[in-house]
């Protein structure tokens, strides 16, 4: 917890002397002297006495000094909160690794039924957008709030050769940041593609000035998110690790969903045939390089209940708010209860 105002704490110093001049009070000696005619009159006129419920209204209203010192201070903590501007973009593989049966009845037609369960989970202020990758990444689906849009580009998936892991995180990453001029194929060809871009345009036409881009904390971008979901290693496109270092530059938590297996599994298609494994440790990296969490769903059942796991973690965000506005609350109602209580007990406010 830190305080906008911490000057204002110096106050709580005030509380030691508080103590200090209640104790004061209780040991001075009273001056007023009373004649009665008997001993008996005294213990029936003392009987039981106040006990503990004498010092109870005086604690709370020290308390409620106390509190009402910190709310002066403006105390600001981190606290979790319903998100109100939410985006996400699922990276899906559909590569032609995904036709493995060992996730019942395939490996893409798990991850489509999940993907739609996931999206009936989502509150319907959350934005969502779709790439999917195999030899190249491409967005299917720009963000949207429509999930009819969203079921049918997940239904229109075909499986393709290879798996682009880093070209899809990037495409990602320029679907949440249009603005930042994010190139998939300039991370993927170099200089050449920075040439083609070149010959394109005319000798008098500047070139597109781009923002300076300045990096920021891993995981501090609280209102996008990427789940990429993949069930092989990466054979082409930009580097996987290179892609993760840049959604971690920009803040982008990437969580990494593995289906299928480390062993693998040999599948054939139209004459050939190849072994497809998980590989768990790149989707590890990527995972803890951008403060994001990996899973592995190994059944359809498991990829479910990952994807139910994530809607959960997603839809809140962690905010730094001001609480003195609840501290003061709880200094005025333990005013108000010091002062019924004294009233109930004593019949006088203490």
């Amino acid at each position: 917890m830190s305080f906008l105002w911490p000057s204002m704490l110096w106050g709580l110093l005030a509380l030691p002397v508080l103590v200090l001049l209640y104790l004061w009070l209780l040991r001075r000696p009273r001056r007023v002297s009373v004649r009665l005619a008997s001993l008996s009159v005294v213990r029936e006129a003392l009987g039981s006495g106040p006990g503990w419920r004498r010092h109870l209204p005086p604690l709370l209203l020290w308390l409620a000094v106390a509190l009402l010192l910190l709310a002066a201070a403006r105390p600001v903590a981190r606290v979790v909160l319903p998100s109100t501007d939410q985006t996400i973009v699922l990276a899906m593989d559909v590569s032609g690794s995904m036709r493995a049966t060992d996730v019942e009845p395939n490996r893409l037609a798990a991850s489509q039924a999940a993907a739609k369960a996931f999206l009936a989970e989502l509150p319907r202020h959350v934005k969502v957008g779709i790439v999917a990758f195999a030899g190249t990444a491409q967005v299917v689906q720009p963000i949207t709030l429509s999930r009819e849009d969203l079921h049918t580009a997940i239904d229109k998936f075909q499986l393709q050769r290879a798996t682009a892991i880093g070209s899809a995180i990037v495409v990602a990453l320029s679907e949440l940041f249009p603005d930042q001029g994010i190139d998939v194929g300039k991370l993927t060809f170099g200089r050449a593609n920075d040439l083609m871009a070149a010959q394109g345009r005319a000798i008098d036409e500047p070139a597109q000035k781009q923002r300076p881009f300045v990096p920021v904390a891993p995981g501090s971008y609280g209102s996008a998110a990427v789940i990429l979901l993949t069930d092989g290693q990466r054979t082409t496109g930009v580097d996987t690790e290179e892609a993760a270092q840049m959604a971690a530059d920009r803040g982008v938590r990437v969580y990494t969903v593995g289906v299928g297996t480390v062993v693998g599994e040999v599948i054939g298609f139209e004459g050939w045939s190849m072994r497809v494994r998980l590989d768990e440790d790149t989707l590890k990296s990527v995972a803890r390089t951008t403060q994001g969490e990996y899973f592995y769903a190994g059944t359809a059942a498991n990829l479910k209940q990952v994807y139910e796991t994530l809607s959960t973690r997603l839809t809140v965000s962690s905010q730094e708010t001001e609480v003195s506005s609840l501290l003061a609350l709880l200094g005025a109602l333990l005013v108000v209860l010091a002062a019924g209580l004294s009233l109930l007990w004593f019949h006088r406010v203490a």
